[in-house]
């Protein structure tokens, strides 16, 4: 059987299979249905300074290919989350997780980073710049150059853990963001977040979800996410996680060709709780099938 294992910012996984943060929460309801030790890590339900209830009601929306969601960052806060979700999670989870971190001012990103920085279990700092689905942070920071470059550097002046900035979609060139993140020292780039969208109930004359305008996730958005990987593994020198309607064993290879370092499954993880499991089965059949002896010898093979 082909060799599953990669490194990612220095720590090895014995493969590149990642729940994404928001379709994971912090495990447990997936540890009671299988071990999710299996999986490379996980990133566990975006944290944010405060506790947060989320946007109103309705928050999902179907689409062709994929939903929408308007969760907004909806979490217990970073205090809590330490006191209480990460002991719980050490029971089940034996590895490295990823922490997703999410803010609303440069100050709040540094101060809950500071905070999961000390804690045993974090491996990496996954540092959402992204959400279209909050007001007043999230994306804000994440469609600027300056802006995620400021966060960056206020982020790694904190912290001695890898961390990873999780990129929008919603801008004009995903490349200028992420070699701005780089300058300042990311240790690896995470992308894509859900594009921007929205969808309108005829009979009502009014838009689906309460916040107008959701994340569009699912297996619509996966051409959109590979090319968007493929343009920043050519434009950066630090690790991908690639992210964006994966579903499947095939989308995992694809995604590594195309520059992932390893891969994050979202809503997938939502039609079908068993999705990572049945993918990290999947993959030595793929390997096998094309002829693939170590999985991290295809990362970036369409690049050459």
């Amino acid at each position: 059987m082909g060799k599953l294992s990669v490194t990612l910012c220095g720590i090895e996984l014995d493969n590149p299979v990642i729940p994404a943060s928001g379709t994971f929460g912090y495990g447990h309801e997936f540890a009671e249905i299988y071990d999710i030790n299996i999986l490379g890590t996980f990133s566990f339900k975006g944290t944010t300074h405060d506790a947060r209830f989320g946007n109103a009601l309705p928050r999902i929306a179907e689409s062709t290919g994929g939903m929408l969601n308007s969760v907004g960052l909806q979490n217990p806060g970073v205090d809590r989350v330490i006191s209480e979700e990460l002991p719980k999670l050490k029971k089940y989870f034996h590895k490295p997780v990823m922490a997703n971190v999410s803010g609303f001012s440069v100050d709040e990103y540094a101060e809950v980073c500071s905070k999961l920085d000390k804690e045993e279990q974090v491996g990496w700092l996954e540092v959402n710049i992204s959400c279209p689905n909050v007001h007043g942070g999230g994306m804000s920071f994440g469609t600027s150059a300056k802006s995620a470059a400021e966060v960056t550097k206020a982020v790694k002046a904190v912290t001695k853990k890898p961390v990873i900035m999780k990129l929008s979609p919603n801008v004009c060139d995903i490349t200028e963001i992420a070699r701005a993140c780089e300058a300042e020292g990311a240790d690896g780039i995470s992308l894509i977040n859900t594009l921007l969208a929205m969808r309108i109930d005829i009979k009502n004359k009014r838009p689906l979800l309460a916040n107008v305008t959701g994340g569009l996730s699912g297996s619509a958005v996966f051409p959109v996410a590979l090319r968007m990987v493929y343009q920043t593994a050519k434009a950066v020198k630090i690790p991908v996680v690639g992210l964006g309607g994966v579903s499947s064993a095939e989308d995992v290879a694809e995604m590594m060709l195309a520059g992932a370092t390893a891969v994050e499954i979202g809503s997938a993880n939502l039609t079908d709780p068993f999705v990572c499991k049945k993918i990290i089965t999947d993959l030595p059949k793929v390997m096998d099938k094309y002829n693939i002896k170590e999985l991290k010898e295809i990362i970036g093979g369409a690049l050459r």
